[in-house]
Parts: structure tokens; C-alpha cells; sequence
């Protein structure tokens, strides 16, 4: 029996970041190969991608060069969608003999993931459509929005644009691939599946099992962050957070891994708050490269103030890091253990928290074993891609 065709639109990436929507396909296309023919159409960020997944294998078309342009202000991600939405739509007409397929899986809602999908599943109505959507777009008008206050206009453009989306995606999607179970009663139910994401636990684990662990009190991180720097995240206020915890434990040593449009502001706090000699910005780091860090740290941080999961606090769970977080609504189910929750927006109980964890050493141990037991059990992209390969055959 010949393997079933699959097409991953993935037209929208900008810059060398990922994304938890490109760790998603990512890891579904690596798990997928056994039982789908797979070819994905992409940008030359998206190839990138690929290769350094050790993914090169997989038939790959581009539609578009590199962004050099990529720094996330309103006019670049503005020019940014308009230009890949026209490519991306383009390519269809041009190469439509490649989007006649089985399967056609968009890997995010965003214009250039959305529309080449859209049309196929309107050319060739057949054709089973997996329709990513990870994320709802705030209010721009809610006082809780992260974008109410300085970033109005590009709440307000992200909202808007989202709406067409969403109507078709109920309307013309076969399977909708959610992150937040919260999120399934937006969507026909029969069309839902969570993915939430997943982690390698492999090297974890061999480390977890080894006699190479770094003692607690030689670490040199008290915490670590990993994930972009974007409003969305909470890094701003981790700022304000860890000026807090050095009040009770003065050298108190945070590092920060990622990059985006925050990165200027969050120097320019860290300099304000004197935090120099506290805080430590090391930019974007992948796996394996970010492995030396968890081993290194003696907790993570995950302070979004919206979020539909963070699978990037998993990673460095997997660790055996316990985790310091915000009590939102998605992250209930994505971590019922493992991590202290914080009310929503209140900086001081979130460094009361932190420094619960580092002073309190039955309350640290209890919760790194459970952090590390719930994404060994739960978090293997191993088992999570086949769980939903069955889903959608």
C-alpha cells in the first residue's frame, strides 16, 4: 500500500526564530514519514528550517528569498504578509499540479499558510485540510490585551485580519490543530484536535539517569527564560520581576534565550533597573545549543500574559526544572504540575513565587520531580504525532 500525499504550507516565517508553530510541523513531518509522502512548500527561512532539523530530505519547493528585513515592527510585518500572501497565491496558480494532494496542512492562520490551503481545499474539494490555529488575537479594545497600550494598531490589524480566517476554517477545514483546550469550544467539536506540541525527551532523560548533574547550588542560573521576545510573552514585566526577587536574594543570576521586537526595550530596562549584573541576554538558541543552559539552571521562567500553552517552558521541564508561571486559562491543561501559579499580572506574588522555589528545598524538589515526570509521560513528539496521525487517517 502507497503512502498517502502530504502537502505542508509553511510560506509565512520571518527571520531565524521558530516558532511553536514551526516546532509543531517540524516534529509531525519527522514522525510522518513512514506513512506520508510528504513535500512542503515554503520560504527560503522554511528551508533553512528544514536543514537544520536534518530534514533536507523532504521535497521542498520555495515561493520566496530570504526576508533580510525582518525585524517585527507594524511596517515590516505589514509588507511582510502582503508580499508572501501574494507569492504564496502566485505558486498555487502557477504550480497548481503540486497542491492536488491527499492532505494539505497550513501550518499557521497567517495569510501565506492560510490562503494557498484555502484554495486548495476550494480546487480540490477532496482534499483533507488540517488547518493549524493556535492562537486567538485578543481584543485590541480589552484593557487585558497586550497590545492595548503601545501596540494598538497592530493589535487592531492582527484582529481583524484574523476574522475571515476563522469563518473558513469552521466552514471548509476538515481537522483544526488547537494548542488550547480551552480553545476546542470555538470550533465544531468533531473537527478538533489539540496538539498541544511536544519535547525530545531523549537527551533528558539520558541526563536525568547519569551522574552529571550539576548540583543545585553550583548552578549559575537561578532561573532561565527561552522563547521570544514578544509582548505576548510577559518579558518586560520579567524585568520588573527580577528587580523584585534581588531584593531578597541579591545576586540572583536570570538568563533570557530568544530574540524579537523587545529585545531593545528589555536592554534599556535592564540598564534602567541596574540589572546589568543580574540579568543575561544570550539571543536565539536551539536544541542542542540550549541544553548546557537547562543543565545550568535551577528553574524556568514562563510569565506570558497571553498564551494559548508555551510548549518552550516543556523543554527546559523536561530537565527537571520546576516552573514560575501566570494562572492562565490554557495552561491549566498544558501544565497541571510541575510549575507554581501566579495570579494574573501580579509581579510580586510571581517573584515570591520564584523565590519560594529557590529557598524552600522540599517545595523545590517535589516540583522539579514533577515537571520532569509530566513531560517525560506526556510530552514525547514521539508519541504525540502518532496520537494524532491515528486521529486524521
Amino acid at each position: 500500500m502507497s503512502n498517502k500525499k502530504l502537502l505542508i504550507i509553511s510560506n509565512n516565517n520571518l527571520g531565524d526564530s521558530l516558532s511553536g508553530g514551526d516546532q509543531i510541523f517540524l516534529n509531525l513531518a519527522k514522525h510522518w514519514q513512514k506513512k506520508f509522502t510528504i513535500t512542503i512548500v515554503g520560504s527560503q527561512e522554511t528551508k533553512n528550517l528544514l536543514k537544520k532539523h536534518r530534514l533536507s530530505k523532504i521535497t521542498f519547493f520555495q515561493t520566496d528569498s530570504y526576508n533580510s528585513k525582518n525585524f517585527p515592527s507594524f511596517l515590516n510585518l505589514l509588507r511582510h504578509a502582503i508580499k508572501r500572501t501574494l507569492k504564496s497565491i502566485f505558486h498555487f496558480f502557477k504550480y497548481r499540479h503540486l497542491y492536488r494532494t491527499e492532505y494539505v496542512y497550513s501550518a499557521s492562520d497567517f495569510y501565506p499558510d492560510f490562503f494557498p490551503a484555502f484554495l486548495t481545499k476550494l480546487f480540490y474539494p477532496k482534499t483533507i485540510w488540517l488547518a493549524s490555529f493556535y492562537l486567538f488575537a485578543p481584543n485590541p479594545f480589552s484593557h487585558t490585551s497586550p497590545y492595548f497600550q503601545n501596540q494598538k494598531l497592530k493589535g487592531i490589524f492582527y484582529y481583524l485580519t484574523q476574522l475571515p480566517v476563522i469563518f473558513a476554517i469552521k466552514h471548509f477545514s476538515d481537522y483544526v490543530f488547537l494548542t488550547s483546550t480551552p480553545d476546542i469550544s470555538k470550533f465544531p467539536h468533531k473537527k478538533v484536535i489539540v496538539v498541544r506540541g511536544g519535547v525530545d525527551i531523549t537527551p533528558s532523560q539520558k541526563f536525568l539517569k547519569s551522574k552529571n548533574i550539576i548540583p543545585f547550588e553550583k548552578r549559575k542560573y537561578d532561573a532561565v527564560f527561552i522563547g521570544r521576545l514578544h509582548i505576548q510573552k510577559g518579558v518586560l514585566e520579567l524585568i520588573h520581576i527580577w528587580k523584585l526577587v534581588i531584593k531578597k536574594i541579591p545576586h540572583a543570576q536570570l538568563v533570557i534565550i530568544g530574540d524579537g521586537q523587545l529585545e531593545s526595550n528589555i536592554k534599556q530596562k535592564i540598564k534602567k533597573l541596574k540589572l546589568s549584573k543580574n540579568i543575561h541576554l544570550l539571543g536565539f538558541m536551539s536544541a542542542p545549543q540550549n541544553y548546557k543552559i537547562f543543565k545550568d539552571s535551577k528553574l524556568v521562567v514562563h510569565p506570558a500574559t497571553y498564551d494559548s500553552g508555551g510548549m518552550a517552558a516543556a523543554e527546559a521541564m523536561a530537565w527537571g526544572l520546576p516552573g514560575v508561571s501566570f494562572d492562565l486559562p490554557a495552561l491549566k491543561t498544558y501544565y497541571p504540575q510541575g510549575m507554581l501559579k501566579t495570579p494574573p499580572g501580579n509581579l510580586q506574588q510571581f517573584a515570591n513565587n520564584i523565590v519560594k522555589l529557590l529557598s524552600n528545598d522540599k517545595l523545590y524538589k517535589q516540583t522539579s520531580l514533577q515537571a520532569a515526570y509530566l513531560i517525560q509521560n506526556q510530552w514525547s513528539w514521539q508519541k504525540r504525532a502518532i496520537k494524532i496521525m491515528k486521529q486524521i487517517i
